[in-house]
């Protein structure tokens, strides 16, 4: 019997098997393991994977919206391509589990983080580029963002934005995040954060970084209010 991948889940995830393994360990190596051994980091492979996303969602874009004026592209460009986005694409994935972090980094919920793992995102998509060219890179960038080119180019939705959006809508002052309680070990914390807008019963959300509970919070309101369903960032 064959030895299993270390890293088949993520491959079949991203839907390429990738020849030489060692691409996809530096894709998920983060700047931070610098001083902690001679291996490379995925700062160059991001750099790379960073064009190759762009391209490959330019592409579909024009491809999907034929009439659409530039401005518009523009704007859907931006919105498909920006950090949250990729940071979303990776979570779907369970980027953050299988990134390769210092010990503070992690300690401090770097697998969670929204940089991290969009540069983990295009890091990927600049080893596949490396591994079996653009059009198998572009195949992995329609796989994972599919969903939302089929959606007129709409982003992932973001709960902090989007109740952002919802109180200036409604004239209401911004929302305000405060951390309630942080507990569990370095290596594994988990807080609460309360979202809190004048005019509006607070709501609470959890997660494994301040980030991650303040997007949980954000979704349990706009789900009490009946604005979104609600989506918890609590990996």
């Amino acid at each position: 019997m064959s030895r299993k991948r270390k890293y088949s889940d993520l491959e079949k995830a991203l839907g390429h098997r990738f020849k030489d393994q060692d691409l996809v360990t530096r894709a998920l190596t983060h700047s931070s393991t610098r001083g902690n051994g001679s291996r490379d980091d995925n700062e160059r492979l991001e750099f790379l994977g960073d064009r190759v996303l762009g391209l490959a969602i330019a592409a579909a874009l024009i491809e999907a919206f034929p009439e659409s004026a530039e401005g518009d592209l523009a704007r859907r460009f931006n919105q498909l391509v920006k950090r949250e986005t990729c940071a979303a694409m990776g979570r779907s994935i369970e980027l953050g589990r299988n990134l390769i972090l210092s010990d503070s980094e992690a300690s401090s919920g770097g697998r969670d983080k929204d940089t991290i793992i969009a540069d983990g995102v295009e890091a990927l998509l600049g080893a596949a580029f490396i591994d079996a060219g653009f059009d198998k890179a572009r195949g992995i960038v329609l796989k994972l963002w599919q969903t939302h080119l089929a959606g007129k180019g709409n982003a992932v939705a973001d709960p902090k934005s989007a109740l952002q959006e919802w109180a200036q809508g409604r004239g209401l002052p911004l929302p305000r995040y405060v951390e309630i309680s942080r507990s569990g070990p370095d290596h594994a914390p988990r807080f609460i954060s309360e979202v809190r807008i004048a005019g509006c019963k607070p709501a609470q959300g959890t997660g494994s970084s301040k980030r991650a509970a303040e997007q949980a919070a954000a979704s349990a309101m706009l789900a009490r209010e009946g604005v979104m369903s609600e989506t918890v960032h609590a990996n």
